[in-house]
This record gives structure tokens, C-alpha cells and sequence, in this order.
């Protein structure tokens, strides 16, 4: 039974991405009012379903609140259209006449678009129009456990786009969504493009395709609070940030540093703002609820309230109206929970004795997980800034903003993204905020500007002339004079 429905699922795997080929080869023809008209509908429709797709995948995946992932649909819809309307992606893109080229935006083809579980109808929209934009099909992947939403999502997208001129089969999904069809997806000659929001096992799938991938693994984000900062505006920004959606936002901050001088005084402006600090008792009664054996998150907890999460782990004396939980830590390592990426409103809480100690700590945490994802910071002195932004292993650094606005553009002047590249440091293949321009390729077209002939630095040529060379004939007579004398 099990095997007729991989072998199923591989066929229908199959039919999509051959549709998506053949619409791919109609859209190579588009113009760039074409695609902006496609993009522009499906901004309208991810708009206008924003909600329903919010109240989905809340009840499907139980992740989350429907206020927040209504933010995010009308995030991947509105702030990403806003970024990409007037953007070239189409024909000529770029001109260069001062050294003579022309760059011309070409299509990669046949997407794969591998769709997370924490964020199954946002990833659509946001994916939907940015290879669309850049004249591409795409075939979504759901998660098994957002499979429904997803796919609603998918519907609307296509409709919408297909009103607009798209053709049949630019954007569809896996109607069933085994590993046996995801394999099929990822590997199939046709795909050129693998674009993997997930977990590890996922991303690392996406690499191994022998397809070319930009994959985004774990984020693991922590948040200095250094001694010049605004404590309070500090705070609030992190409790605003780890809270939105539950904490299921990658960028979000999943630890909070400080050093000794800062302790009590941190301490107590997050204790103000709702944050409840466990005692050692419920610390490790948590640690070990937060993640299974293998080292794998509990989905138990992910995208819960924290009340929910204390409610969960048998955990007594935590308030009902805490908004965060928080646990000191001290060390960073994948047996050490509270270092971890946590999508759910639990903090590490970690002590260094002065700075150079804090910036030690924050590689260490980053390093075991979350390399060239996101770090924050907040404070008063930009020396520091550029101290730490020349050796925190991060591809997003951001300064006085929570972590969760400002890593996808949305507080900050990044580009708006959804899928936030980590680069070659946490294995990806980019460290951008993914937009259309990472999803073409780009022909250059270059003008001649010398004759083509290397020089040494400073050394002038002399001009050759025809009296001067020397033919094929005088050079065997010279051969032959050598080895006769050599005889």
C-alpha cells in the first residue's frame, strides 16, 4: 500500500514539473510588463486571502496565532511586491555604456520551492511572485502537516495568476507530498533551481540533489544587550519579537547575552516586561521536554504560547500571563537546549564576565548552530558594532531592531524576504535576502575595448613587422643545423 502511493506520488511529481516546464518555455517569451502584471495578481490575491490562509494554517499545524500569520501573508504580498514592482528582470536589465556591456536577465526555468511548516502559506505568496517576477515556474513541495493549507494557498496564487495571463502549470504543488515525491522534485533533470526553506534534514536533502539549491537551515540568533544601550527599548524589542507568531520566525532572537556589569539591570527590565526566569528545577525539567533524543526539536512546543509550553512540560509556578520563558545558561553545544534554535517563545539567558568574553560566546553559540544566519545587538557605540561586525559569523547583523522585523527586511533596509540565504559559512549557496534577482541568470553582453593582447605592467610593445618573423622553413633549417652539430 505504502509503495503504491510513493509510486503514485513520483508519477504526479512527474506531471507537475513537466507542466511547469512547459510553462516555463511560454514565460521565457514574456516581457517584463508580462511577468510585473502576474506579480502584481498575485500580491492582490495573497492580500485578500490573507486571513483564511492565516486561520488554515493555524488549524492545521497548530503553530502559531492567526493575527500574526495574517501579518506575514499581507508581508509576503504587499512589502514584497512594494520591493520587487519596479525591479528589471526581463531583457535588458542593466546597461554599463563606460565599459561597454549589457546585462540581460534570463530565466532559470523550473523551480522547486520547498515549503516549511511554520510559515506553509507566507512561503507560497512570497515564492509564488518572486519566480514569477523573474519569469519562472515553480513546483511546491508542502510539508506532510501543512499539506492542506498549502495547497489552498497554491490554488489561490495560480488562479490569480492565471487570470492574469500566467500559463497553466507556472505554479502548482505535490498533491501528495511523500519523501518518495520530494526526492522526485529535487532530483528530476528538469528542476534547475532548488529554493529549500526547512529543517536541516531538508536543506541538506536540497544540496545533495545534485540540483543547483539555495537552502536556508537553522537561525539561532543572539541578542547583546551592551552596556550602552536603552535597556527598557532593548527589552521591549525582544519580547515583541520572540513573541510574533510564537516565535516561529527563523530570525528571531533565541538567546540574550549580556555581561556581568549588565546582569541585574537586564534582568529585572525583562522580569518588568513579562519575561519569567525558571529556577534549576524547571530549567531542566524543560530541557529535557524541549528536544527529543535525537536532537531534534519537540513539535510539541514549537509555535506555542508560553503558558502552553509550561502547561506542556509540567511545569508549576510559571504565571499564565508570562509571555517568554527564560533559562540561564552558560555553555553552547548541541547538548546544551537553551543555546539552540527554540521556535517558540523560549530565551537563553547567558553571563560573560566583559565584552571580549560576550563576543567569544556568541561565535561559540553560532558556530554549533545558526552559522550566517542573523545576530542582533543593541546599543549606543558603533565601535562596537563594527568591532563585532567583523567577526560574528553572520550574515545579517542587525543594530536597535527586534530580530524577527529587521532579519527579513521588514524594520530594516534589507531586502523583504522570507528565505534569508546564509552563505558559505552555514553552507548556503547565498547570504542575500532572496529576491527575483537570485533566481535569474544573467547574460552579459561585452563590447571589445583593446586589441586583446596581455602586456607586463608598464612595458610598452614594440609593433612587429612582417620582415621581422620567421617562417616555418627557417626554423627547421635551424633544427637541422643543431642536430647536426649534436651528431
Amino acid at each position: 500500500m505504502e509503495l503504491d502511493k510513493d509510486l503514485r506520488s513520483r508519477q504526479e511529481a512527474r506531471e507537475r514539473i513537466k507542466q511547469a516546464k512547459a510553462a516555463a518555455d511560454i514565460l521565457a517569451g514574456f516581457n517584463q510588463s508580462q511577468v510585473d502584471r502576474i506579480a502584481k495578481a498575485i500580491c492582490d490575491a495573497g492580500m485578500a486571502h490573507a486571513q483564511e490562509l492565516a486561520e488554515l494554517a493555524c488549524r492545521e499545524t497548530g503553530f502559531g496565532n492567526v493575527p500574526d500569520k495574517t501579518i506575514k501573508n499581507q508581508f509576503a504580498a504587499q512589502t514584497v511586491y512594494d520591493a520587487i514592482r519596479d525591479e528589471k528582470t526581463i531583457g535588458i536589465i542593466a546597461e554599463h555604456p563606460e565599459q561597454k556591456l549589457l546585462d540581460v536577465g534570463v530565466p532559470v526555468g523550473v523551480i522547486a520551492g520547498i515549503v516549511p511548516s511554520t510559515n506553509p502559506t507566507s512561503t507560497v505568496i512570497y515564492k509564488s511572485m518572486i519566480a514569477l517576477k523573474a519569469g519562472n515556474a515553480i513546483v511546491f513541495s508542502p510539508h506532510p502537516n501543512a499539506a492542506k493549507c498549502t495547497l489552498r494557498a497554491v490554488e489561490i496564487v495560480a488562479e490569480a495568476a492565471r487570470q492574469a495571463g500566467c500559463p497553466d502549470g507556472a505554479i502548482s504543488a505535490l498533491p501528495t507530498p511523500t519523501m518518495a515525491a520530494v526526492e522526485e522534485l529535487m532530483r528530476h533533470d528538469l528542476v534547475k533551481l532548488i529554493l529549500a526553506t526547512g529543517g536541516p534534514g531538508m536543506v541538506k536533502a536540497a544540496y545533495s540533489s545534485g540540483r543547483p539549491a539555495i537552502g536556508v537551515g537553522a537561525g539561532n540568533g543572539p541578542a547583546y544587550i551592551q552596556r550602552t544601550a536603552d535597556v527598557p527599548k532593548a527589552v521591549a524589542a525582544i519580547v515583541q519579537s520572540k513573541t510574533f507568531d510564537n516565535g516561529t520566525v527563523c530570525a528571531s532572537e533565541q538567546s540574550v547575552i549580556v555581561e556581568q556589569s549588565m546582569e541585574q539591570t537586564v534582568r529585572a527590565e525583562m522580569q518588568r516586561q513579562g519575561c519569567h526566569f525558571l529556577d534549576k528545577q524547571q530549567a531542566d525539567r524543560l530541557a529535557g521536554f524541549l528536544f527529543r533524543p535525537n536532537g531534534a526539536i519537540n513539535a510539541a512546543v514549537v509555535g506555542k504560547t508560553a503558558a502552553e509550553i509550561a502547561q506542556l512540560a509540567g511545569l508549576s509556578g510559571v504565571p499564565s500571563t508570562a509571555k517568554i520563558l527564560v533559562a540561564d545558561a552558560k555553555e553552547a553545544g548541541h547538548d546544551q537546549p537553551y543555546s539552540r534554535e527554540k521556535l517558540c517563545p523560549i530565551l537563553g539567558f547567558f553571563v560573560e564576565r566583559d565584552e571580549d568574553a560576550v563576543l567569544e560566546k556568541c561565535c561559540q553559540i553560532l558556530r554549533n548552530e545558526g552559522s550566517g544566519h542573523t545576530f542582533s545587538m543593541h546599543t549606543k557605540d558603533e565601535a562596537v558594532v563594527r568591532r563585532f561586525g567583523e567577526k560574528i559569523p553572520v550574515s545579517r547583523f542587525l543594530v536597535n531592531t527586534p530580530a524577527t522585523f529587521g532579519g527579513i527586511g521588514a524594520s530594516t533596509n534589507l531586502f523583504p524576504a522570507l528565505t534569508l540565504g546564509c552563505g558559505a559559512v552555514g553552507g548556503s549557496s547565498s547570504s542575500n535576502n532572496i529576491g527575483p534577482l537570485d533566481l535569474i541568470n544573467i547574460r552579459r553582453i561585452a563590447w571589445g575595448v583593446s586589441d586583446g593582447v596581455p602586456r607586463s605592467s608598464g612595458a610598452t610593445a614594440a609593433p612587429v613587422s612582417s620582415a621581422a618573423m620567421v617562417s616555418d622553413d627557417m626554423v627547421e633549417a635551424l633544427v637541422n643545423k643543431i642536430l647536426a652539430k649534436l651528431q
